[in-house]
């Protein structure tokens, strides 16, 4: 990939100075840049918010709330671990669609289960489980899109709230059963 992007960028110059359209092609590279930076802000400032509206609730007691809420479902899925509290908030940030706001949660549990392996060489399945479950969440309120979605002058950034539920049960639930199936087969070879 070092090679593609410079490649087809100065393939895009050499053609656009052949074709006679070289100021066009830097305006646009200009203005794509601005664009750039103004989402990057503003989605920086939403990973802000997020991120302090869950330390909030970590510190409130909300997080033990909606923990002891969401135990039986990560006590059925990590029997054997620790790290129940770290996963609930990363599981909470995920809810809420603010995936960046749940890396700290997520790496903190993933340490707590890579030192109950022992530091292996190779990841537990509940080390496993987790990665599916982080990658393939459910978001109920997805926020960093419907931000996105509302930076970009849509009239109805919420329409993206139903497509999203339908979509991540669906893929958290075959990244979930796609896992157990791939760990009863790595048990038995």
């Amino acid at each position: 990939m070092n090679f593609v992007f410079p490649f087809v960028i100065i393939l895009s110059f050499i053609s656009s100075a052949f074709f006679g359209n070289l100021e066009t092609t830097v305006t646009s590279g200009i203005d794509g840049a601005k664009s750039a930076i103004e989402t990057a802000l503003s989605l920086a400032g939403i990973l802000c918010f997020w991120s302090g509206i869950l330390n909030v609730a970590e510190k409130g007691g909300a997080a033990k709330c909606v923990e002891k809420w969401l135990s039986p479902i990560i006590s059925k899925l990590f029997p054997k671990t620790s790290a129940k509290s770290s996963i609930t908030m990363n599981v909470i940030a995920n809810l809420f669609g603010t995936g960046n706001a749940a890396t700290q949660a997520g790496i903190s549990a993933m340490e707590k289960l890579d030192e109950e392996n022992n530091f292996s060489e190779y990841p537990s399945h509940q080390m496993c489980r987790f990665t599916v479950m982080n990658t393939a969440s459910i978001g109920l309120f997805p926020t960093t899109v419907i931000s996105i979605l509302a930076s970009c002058g849509s009239k109805n950034p919420f329409s993206i709230v139903p497509p999203v539920w339908i979509c991540s049960f669906l893929s958290l639930s075959a990244a979930l059963f796609a896992e157990m199936i791939f760990c009863k087969r790595g048990e038995k070879k």
